[in-house]
């Protein structure tokens, strides 16, 4: 009996850790920044297939989900998004991005884009190999790069 007493302490314990958790404010601001300008893309098809793999985390067109808005979830969705909006960002095209552009169509081969954990909870981002090897062809004619795919 003195081991279910400490069961339940530690399932008491552990809500009231998650329930301080809620109250910590980070990654809940979840408002789109205004689409200052896309790229000019090399197809409508390119474009299509950006939106179903990449807008999500890569424009300020994203759809947070219910779990976004669960800590500590909440935390690492925010970050993440941040950080893909801070590399390449297909609704401010107007700003200079990250030399790390000119990788966005091998790291579609090499499917480390879209991130095997995004592509687990959003099945709609999983591309065939024929739509990874499309988009990355278009990824690099849209932003002018010289990759072989």
């Amino acid at each position: 009996m003195a081991w279910l007493k400490r069961i339940a302490i530690g399932v008491v314990g552990l809500g009231g850790v998650f329930g301080l958790m809620q109250l910590v404010p980070y990654g809940r601001t979840h408002r789109n920044p205004p689409i200052l300008g896309e790229p000019m893309w090399d197809s409508p098809r390119t474009r299509e297939l950006a939106v179903r793999a990449c807008f999500n985390c890569h424009s300020n067109e994203t759809k947070w989900p219910a779990y976004s808005e669960v800590a500590p979830i909440s935390w690492v969705v925010y970050k993440d998004v941040q950080d893909a909006r801070d590399t390449v960002n297909f609704s401010e095209w107007t700003r200079p991005q990250s030399t790390l552009v000119q990788e966005s169509g091998p790291s579609v081969v090499r499917k480390d884009m879209p991130p095997a954990k995004y592509r687990m909870a959003h099945p709609e981002a999983q591309l065939t190999e024929a739509e990874t090897i499309e988009l990355a062809r278009g990824l690099n004619a849209t932003l002018g790069t010289r990759n072989k795919i």
